[in-house]
């Protein structure tokens, strides 16, 4: 563990770095073999999670990590398929990849590191940033009522839909095991800190 732990290039106090430590705990409890799954993350900060876990991995184009990771699931039914994002591509720009992924249902957990904001690009308001937030884009306050990705994904017939926090840790694995454990799409929206640029 803590060989990587030393190259983790997000700042420090991300949790991001918790997130990776509770999947990289969940395979081990569930006994998943690295070669018997395969994690696929797109850009930004959430991208470089393929990165520090010890499996297949693909980091892919902005946007594009569940229409990959459908591709693999469809090519190798057998191996269990991990999807991540932030939540700006996964609930902004691409969420249309999302509402589709909740319709077609195939075995992937999809995971969205939800930190509210842009934060590689220093700050921007998100689709789940608050209203009342203050950020770079918003400087008085965010007028825009958050996005709900519970009720979208339900509302797309997504049979498991769970809110999880980087801060409780042992509740956080506990609930990405039982989305690894869910046989069809399940969906993992993790709240985590943003110390670099969430103010709320």
């Amino acid at each position: 563990m803590r060989s990587w732990l030393n190259n983790i290039q997000w700042c420090a106090a991300c949790g991001d770095t918790l997130i990776i430590w509770a999947i990289k705990k969940a395979f081990a409890e569930l006994e998943i073999e690295s070669h018997e799954r395969v994690v696929v993350s797109g850009v930004w900060c959430s991208g470089k999670a393929s990165q520090y876990i010890d499996w297949y991995a693909a980091e892919t184009l902005h946007g594009r990590s569940l229409p990959f990771a459908t591709w693999v699931k469809l090519a190798k039914p057998e191996m269990t398929v991990m999807a991540m994002w932030g939540d700006g591509d996964g609930y902004g720009i691409w969420v249309g990849h999302f509402v589709h992924a909740c319709k077609r249902d195939l075995d992937i957990t999809y995971i969205v590191m939800d930190n509210e904001n842009y934060a590689l690009t220093t700050g921007q308001a998100s689709p789940t940033t608050p209203i009342w937030a203050k950020t770079k884009t918003t400087p008085e306050w965010n007028t825009s009522e958050p996005f709900n990705p519970i009720e979208i994904a339900k509302k797309a017939w997504c049979s498991f839909a769970k809110i999880a926090d980087s801060i409780k840790f042992a509740e956080m694995k506990d609930i990405i095991k039982e989305a690894i454990q869910h046989k069809w799409f399940s969906l993992v929206s993790i709240h985590q800190a943003c110390p670099s640029f969430k103010r709320w």
